[in-house]
């Protein structure tokens, strides 16, 4: 039998004994943020301060002393590691190649074949677009995209809303009954990769807040997903829920946040002038907690340069959550900073 998990709304059935241990024990996170003044120049990040600032940030995080032993923390020889990247942005704005060849260079450090690295996103054509492809060739690892390797129909999530089938879902052309009710997730999830690592850029997204982790794991993730866009209130419910299916959750075990530049107004469209260079990499295993890290640096960008914005919809954040996805509780997210 296939596996679907249903829209459930606010009410999530584990979200009670989840606010119950809360009570007794309120779970926290850990982010590490490293900062090299020097990380970017004119806009292109220095591949060399880059990949120094992850190992830095990997070492703190694992408390391990050789970048090859914090990598092995996280991950075995056997493993498929699938990095998941924001493309569509470019290499601008979007995931910077440069954050992907540092996480690459440590993989290989650690012993993984390079044949068990991808690095992938929704379209192959976006990869490509941004640079991804020289990438995979100098380092001769995988690149793939989820809607070029297929969806599997056994493993869906299911919402009543239905939405307009477009080239590339997995039921584009079908005229069964609740044709469109389904998103299916990449079968790079359900049958290759075995642990998933997240990078995001910091730009503000218009309904999610952020085009973070959470909202570019679930986009990239599923079929049938642009029913959900363009509405605060359905991302809020479909991208938790979507991100909580074991194929996606059980597999995390990275999140980096690609803060080298921060753009803190423009949506789906890459504006040097509404962008700040932070010349900085969030690293942490909580993806909402560096999600909400995110959308508080964002406000505060808006506010040195005195841009009046509604207040952002954190009820996404809040309901992740719930659905023990992370931490969306500012006084309850240890941040460590590491100069430079």
């Amino acid at each position: 039998m296939g596996l679907a998990i249903a829209a459930t709304g606010i009410g999530y059935p584990g979200g009670c004994r989840w606010a119950a241990a809360a009570e007794l024990s309120p779970p926290r996170a850990r982010v590490i943020v490293v900062h090299d003044p020097r990380a970017m120049e004119t806009y292109q990040p220095n591949p060399v301060r880059v990949r120094q600032m992850l190992d830095r940030a990997l070492r703190r995080w694992t408390d391990r002393a050789e970048v090859a032993a914090a990598w092995r923390t996280l991950v075995s020889t056997g493993d498929v590691v699938g990095i998941k990247v924001a493309s569509a942005l470019g290499p601008t704005f979007g995931t910077r190649p440069a954050v992907v060849a540092a996480l690459i260079e440590g993989l290989l450090a650690a012993g993984i074949p390079a044949t068990n690295i991808v690095v992938w996103d929704k379209y192959l054509s976006d990869l490509r677009r941004a640079g991804f492809d020289e990438l995979a060739t100098r380092y001769g690892v995988e690149l793939a995209g989820a809607v070029e390797s297929g969806f599997d129909p056994e493993v869906a999530y299911d919402s009543p809303l239905l939405g307009t089938l477009v080239w590339g879902d997995l039921e584009f052309g079908q005229h069964l009954p609740g044709a469109g009710r389904k998103s299916h997730v990449t079968r790079l999830l359900t049958q290759r990769v075995t642990r998933l690592i997240v990078v995001s850029p910091m730009v503000a997204h218009v309904e999610a807040g952020v085009t973070g982790l959470l909202y570019t794991l679930a986009m990239g993730s599923v079929d049938n997903f642009q029913r959900f866009e363009g509405e605060a209130a359905r991302l809020a419910q479909a991208v938790p829920e979507i991100c909580a299916l074991p194929p996606l959750a059980d597999r995390l075990v990275l999140c980096v946040v690609d803060a080298l530049l921060c753009q803190y107004l423009g949506g789906n469209r890459g504006l040097l002038h509404y962008s700040t260079v932070l010349n900085e990499l969030r690293v942490g295993r909580d993806p909402v907690a560096l999600d909400v890290l995110s959308l508080q640096e964002l406000e505060r960008q808006r506010r040195l340069m005195n841009i009046a914005h509604p207040p952002v919809n954190r009820d996404l954040y809040e309901n992740a959550a719930l659905l023990e996805l992370g931490v969306s509780d500012l006084a309850r997210i240890d941040v460590q900073r590491l100069p430079e």
